[in-house]
């Protein structure tokens, strides 16, 4: 396979898992405050979040995590050079946390499926934007290719996490005033 087939194969791959990445822990988020709120028709609801994540996660993103992972170990064994480029080194690590985040899920899943609440609704909220911090770091590190220096890229990233933090508390607090949760 040529070097333009794997990287579309590996552009394929991150664009359904990160599809996969940013709403499964969206539907977490209302399978959670569904258990929370244990008014009528919420059981029904928890259950059919339940069905919707487990087809998510088993049907769209472990396959497109693996499609991801064979187009980019495909490309470094048809260009090993690549290696050679100090980015990618950092692009490597974060895609092996988001490998390791994703892969987390299922546990939670599991106890979303038995009634329990593995994290509260805010914090799954936050837990919920680990992905998006990953993929603005790994599209940095990507476009400017060490054209940018690495202090940079981190300021803009923890900017985007002070962005993130303040924006959930400030939401929070207007669900709190309409009287969600």
């Amino acid at each position: 396979m040529d070097i333009l087939s794997l990287k579309a194969l590996h552009f394929i791959g991150f664009v359904a898992w990160f599809a996969g990445l940013f709403y499964l822990p969206r539907l977490m988020v209302y399978h959670v405050e569904a258990l929370i709120e244990k008014k009528e028709g919420y059981a029904i609801l928890a259950a059919q979040y339940s069905s919707m994540e487990q087809r998510l996660f088993k049907i769209i993103m472990r396959p497109a995590m693996v499609i991801t992972f064979i187009g980019g170990i495909g490309m470094l064994v048809v260009n090993p050079e690549y290696l050679q480029e100090g980015w990618l080194h950092v692009k490597l690590v974060l895609v092996l946390l988001l490998a390791a985040y994703s892969e987390s899920l299922p546990r939670m899943l599991r106890k979303l499926a038995k009634g329990e609440i593995p994290l509260s609704s805010d914090r799954m909220r936050l837990f919920n934007e680990i992905p998006t911090l990953i993929l603005v770091t790994i599209v940095l590190l990507a476009v400017f290719r060490g054209a940018l220096p690495g202090w940079q890229i981190l300021l803009i990233v923890l900017g985007l996490v002070l962005f993130i933090i303040v924006a959930s508390r400030a939401y929070k607090k207007v669900r709190m005033k309409k009287g969600e949760n």
